[in-house]
């Protein structure tokens, strides 16, 4: 019985992701491989296989496989598919772009956001928003996997010796081209990456106000910026500084949520969070229920005494 983990990559080092779904495929038991499929990708491949836990890495090198299109990597996935027993992706944008083609390719049923293995064929996923979780056993003999990362700790990035072998690189069906990104830039940490987020909610009233108040407090504690969903349908955040069921799904060091009121898709996306600060006038807000430390205040009063006493 061996696993497959789908590495994600930028062809030159591995993204934190892939380290907390080698620790759930280690847990489903047997061997562990690294697909890393990219375009002049031999570093990738190198710090694929520094990972503890790794007994090899299969690494596919084209073209194709340069902006990581989800066709052409399904289809080099489906090439070795049948030696394994389990095919495990990060449940991220990425991932989930890819696994259900996998999936549906090997008529089998795919098991989505896993936060648990019981046994090799036996998960917990989180359902309604996380209010409930599931225990699924899955039949299948090739079990096509998602991993909410924040459910797994990362396994260690070096320590590991695993053999790297080049496979042939499968074509996809060409069906789809990449034709260029526009990537924002920001010297903050990426969000689901983030040890520290400052979020801030509808509280806060104008995308002028978000930035005035939570702005100093990111920049005082070097923390990623976050935003719960009113606030970013109401225009005071972009759309990628969403956390929650629809949005991005994070477990900090510490998660401080400034004017949230913590409705259900909200805290499907933070609740993990290691310790949660909230800041609410509201003494009923629901977000006072998960967190760890809260304080009953008007935000534009208490956040820059915080600032001034960081």
């Amino acid at each position: 019985m061996t696993a497959l983990v789908i590495a994600e990559h930028d062809n030159a080092s591995i993204k934190g992701a892939t380290l907390n779904t080698v620790t759930a495929a280690a847990a489903c038991g047997g061997d562990v491989h690294v697909l890393v499929a990219g375009h002049n990708a031999g570093e990738a491949a190198k710090a694929a296989a520094q990972i503890a836990g790794v007994a090899k890495v299969l690494h596919a090198d084209a073209e194709g496989f340069a902006h990581g299109l989800a066709e052409n990597v399904a289809a080099q996935v489906l090439a070795i598919a049948s030696n394994y027993s389990h095919i495990l992706f990060p449940a991220t944008a990425s991932g989930k772009n890819i696994a259900p083609r996998v999936a549906a390719s090997l008529d089998v049923a795919q098991l989505s956001d896993i936060t648990k293995v019981v046994s090799a064929d036996t998960f917990e996923r989180p359902i309604y928003a996380g209010n409930a979780i599931a225990t699924v056993q899955a039949t299948d003999a090739t079990k096509v996997i998602t991993v909410r990362t924040t459910g797994f700790d990362p396994a260690a990035a070096d320590g590991g010796s695993a053999s790297v072998e080049s496979v042939t690189a499968a074509s996809g069906e060409g069906k789809s081209s990449f034709v260029g990104s526009e990537i924002a830039k920001s010297d903050r940490p990426e969000l689901t990456a983030a040890k520290i987020i400052v979020s801030g909610g509808r509280a806060l009233g104008s995308a002028e106000k978000f930035n005035e108040v939570m702005t100093p407090l990111a920049d005082k504690l070097g923390a990623a910026l976050g935003a719960s969903r009113a606030a970013v349908d109401a225009g005071y955040a972009p759309n990628d500084w969403q956390v929650g069921q629809t949005g991005k799904i994070v477990a900090p060091q510490l998660y401080v949520a400034c004017g949230i009121s913590g409705a259900i898709q909200h805290l499907a996306g933070m609740k993990d969070s290691k310790v949660i600060v909230a800041i609410n006038k509201d003494p009923e807000a629901p977000i006072f229920s998960v967190a760890d430390y809260g304080l009953e205040a008007d935000l534009f009063t208490a956040v820059p005494e915080l600032i001034k006493a960081l």
